[in-house]
């Protein structure tokens, strides 16, 4: 089985920053991409951010320029770093793996972390 821990979430200031990461272990063949997604309270869940294995990023159009995803291979690791943030940016965020286990293609989630961005 494959796991995915969040860390880094919690309470700032509007303007301030969060980073978050999310470390992914078990057994998996290989990894497609790794990504942030969020979800406010009566709202439906988005992507946030995405990379991909060979480094390809892709952004909701409401962070660009605010938020940045890295990821460490070797440690099956992602990360999003916060900046600027805004009362909107508040929700619980999930870490999503989609990668292969053995023959077949699988989508992973973690358990979710709240950023409250709150004065």
């Amino acid at each position: 089985q494959v796991q995915l821990v969040e860390s880094g979430g919690g309470l700032v200031q509007p303007g301030g920053s969060l980073r978050l990461s999310c470390a992914a272990s078990g057994s998996i063949t290989s990894i497609n991409a790794m990504g942030w997604y969020r979800q406010a309270p009566g709202k439906q869940r988005e992507l946030v951010a995405a990379i991909t294995s060979a480094g390809r990023t892709n952004y909701a159009d409401s962070v660009k320029g605010r938020f940045t995803i890295s990821r460490e291979n070797a440690k099956n690791t992602v990360y999003l770093q916060m900046n600027s943030l805004k009362p909107e940016d508040t929700a619980v965020y999930y870490c999503n793996l989609d990668g292969v286990r053995g023959y077949y293609g699988m989508v992973y989630w973690g358990k979710g972390t709240l950023v409250t961005v709150s004065s």
